[in-house]
């Protein structure tokens, strides 16, 4: 339940900063009331934004449910670029617009990919946690340990963190392939790749990485067909949408050999479930949906998400609507 206040109220349906200094300094001024929670659920969401004016949302899920208990909220704000929890068509049948924070994290996403990509090709990780266990001499099979020079990776996306990584990949001369349905031909070789179809992306790749959204046309994009056109042994890295990855798919295909090794920083169901396979599997890196975090991003992140309430509050215009509304 909202206090009650003459001024705008601001919830923040969850977080996972340690508080919401940044949010109170930009905002309060202006008037507004900033309503913490730390919603988990669509009922906990439905009852917190009820008399909201404003929503600044992380990771709950802001469903059509929870849209429809709004009562007078003027937009929805959220603290990332994907915006997958929140319900963007019924957000619009409410003529509620929803904003995102493009570009707050590319260099952290790039280099968290290239870390995956590092590690799993030379097998960093796996050899770091075995001589700490004493097994000092013990190693994973030589063919797991691969030169990028020696390789071909495709690259699913390539917007602004998909160009990142492969301006990143280009010093290593590996060969990148690449795959985009938003971009020409022109476009993508114009970036030193490749331009190839998805299915020849699938079975031409040594590694694959993705860096695409979580759309209907994108989820399970990498399922048990996709999968069995790949060569035996290939690697993929997600740092992109869990739900791009039919999970159950990959961890079958892990646990056959059919795919050599992942590197994941996002998953089907987070926290990711703690008796998942993929736990316990030496070949496969897991971070916890950190690949954007550093001390500027998330200052950038928060205070862009903070401004797009003041914007609004002061009737300028607010950039990147992701759901068509006009404000």
């Amino acid at each position: 339940m909202a206090p009650d206040t003459t001024g705008p109220t601001v919830v923040v349906t969850d977080y996972t900063f340690g508080n919401l200094d940044v949010e109170r300094e930009i905002l309060e001024p202006l008037g507004c009331t900033i309503v913490p929670a730390q919603c988990r659920t669509v009922a906990e969401v439905a009852a917190a934004v009820r008399d909201a004016d404003f929503v600044l949302t992380q990771f709950a899920p802001v469903s059509a449910e929870a849209i429809q208990a709004m009562t007078k909220v003027q937009l929805i704000a959220r603290y990332g670029i994907g915006v997958d929890n929140v319900d963007l068509i019924a957000a619009r049948e409410h003529g509620i617009p929803v904003y995102n924070v493009p570009g707050f994290c590319i260099d952290e996403v790039a280099d968290h990919t290239l870390g995956f990509i590092l590690s799993l090709t030379r097998q960093i990780t796996r050899l770091s946690v075995d001589i700490k266990a004493g097994k000092w001499g013990t190693i994973p099979p030589l063919s797991t340990f691969r030169a990028l020079g020696d390789i071909t990776t495709g690259v699913v996306g390539c917007g602004r963190i998909g160009r990142a990584v492969i301006e990143r990949l280009k010093p290593f001369k590996t060969r990148i392939l690449a795959y985009d349905p938003a971009m020409s031909a022109e476009q993508i070789a114009a970036l030193g790749c490749e331009p190839v179809s998805l299915d020849r992306l699938f079975t031409d790749s040594d590694l694959i990485t993705l860096h695409c959204p979580s759309t209907p046309e994108t989820r399970n994009l990498i399922n048990a067909n996709s999968l069995a056109q790949m060569k035996d042994g290939v690697l993929i890295v997600n740092v992109a949408r869990g739900s791009v990855v039919d999970q159950g798919a990959l961890i079958a295909a892990l646990q056959s050999g059919k795919v050599g090794g992942a590197g994941l920083d996002v998953f089907a169901v987070e926290p990711i479930e703690k008796d998942s396979p993929l736990l316990t599997m030496d070949q496969v890196i897991v971070t916890s949906h950190v690949a954007s975090a550093s001390v500027r991003a998330a200052s950038t992140l928060r205070r862009s998400v903070a401004e797009t309430v003041a914007l609004k509050l002061r009737g300028a215009p607010v950039p990147n609507c992701v759901n068509g509304v006009t404000a």
